[in-house]
């Protein structure tokens, strides 16, 4: 969607890569068609065009619902996806009662949980990964929240989309029972699954979700680097010409980057002034090469090098 707030006509990209970042396949839809209702046919199409055996999804928890987990499983897909953490107290009762709030580093523990209603209801796994790491994070943007709350409740900043403001008979207030549910899951990040757990343990399928890392890699790849957009264009084959263009630029930039052990940008930065020009004087052809500075010079040794056919 447009940054600037712009009433341009929307499209939907999508973008399919392996664990590594690399670009497997793109489309693109209409603005106005949700994401769940094109993962599966894109999903679909690949699987057949490439004869996968065996494929596990990987999304983030905003993009499938219950229904449109069900429905991959339906079709023959596994997942992973991203688990809302409100749930983890009740998953993680048994814990709690024993232990209380307190966890290692790095810790993982599991659950099962039913997810969806009437006659869609299943019963998931769902793995629970605690880092201390992500508990400082959690607790800075905790207070940071808590902050904005007590200044919308004394009334010097405007109620916005505020989490921790409770508005009652007698005006706003800070809900300090959220705050403090809030504190008690810090740290905690959870996974819902169709994978058993002999197929992959729980360490194994935090780690998976975790590649989505080099998803969000990729498409800032193409939006910034690679200047997917703004399109300039109206017509479905010029969009998709458009965008075809930008993925083969992206895989070549994902390839040259594993290679040069480089970011795009530096690649790009570093080899773009490095041009030959040839011109005709009186007849008589000269040659001018560029000057390959030393750190082009690292990239360039880094990076393979390809002979065309016969030469």
């Amino acid at each position: 969607m447009s940054k600037e707030r712009r009433v341009d006509p929307q499209i939907q990209v999508g973008l399919l890569v392996d664990p590594s970042g690399f670009p497997l396949e793109v489309r693109c839809f209409e603005g106005n068609k949700a994401e769940t209702t094109t993962l599966l046919p894109v999903l679909e199409d690949f699987r057949k065009r490439h004869d996968v055996k065996d494929m596990v999804v990987v999304a983030d928890a905003g993009m499938l619902s219950a229904s449109n987990l069900n429905a991959l499983e339906d079709n023959g897909f596994s997942f992973i996806v991203g688990s809302r953490i409100s749930k983890a107290p009740y998953d993680l009762a048994a814990h709690v009662e024993r232990h209380g709030n307190a966890f290692d580093d790095g810790q993982v523990l599991e659950s099962r949980r039913d997810m969806g209603t009437g006659k869609a209801k299943r019963s998931r796994r769902v793995v629970y990964q605690y880092r201390f790491a992500r508990h400082k994070h959690d607790d800075r943007a905790i207070n940071a929240m808590v902050d904005r709350a007590e200044k919308v409740a004394a009334g010097t900043r405007p109620l916005k989309k505020d989490r921790f403001v409770r508005i009652a008979s007698t005006g706003t207030e800070v809900d300090w029972g959220l705050v403090e549910r809030a504190r008690q899951l810090a740290g905690l990040k959870g996974y819902v699954t169709n994978l058993a757990e002999s197929t992959m343990d729980g360490h194994k399928v935090v780690a998976a979700y975790h590649d989505l890392w080099q998803v969000e890699a990729s498409f800032r790849m193409a939006k910034s680097d690679l200047r997917a957009r703004p399109i300039f264009h109206r017509e479905r084959d010029a969009i998709e010409a458009h965008l075809t263009v930008v993925f083969a630029a992206l895989a070549v930039s994902r390839h040259l980057q594993d290679a040069a052990g480089v970011t795009i940008k530096k690649l790009v930065t570093a080899l773009r002034p490095l041009r030959t020009v040839r011109v005709d004087v009186g007849g008589h052809p000269i040659t001018a090469a560029p000057q390959i500075t030393s750190g082009a010079r690292a990239i360039l040794d880094r990076l393979p090098t390809i002979t065309a056919p016969g030469h």
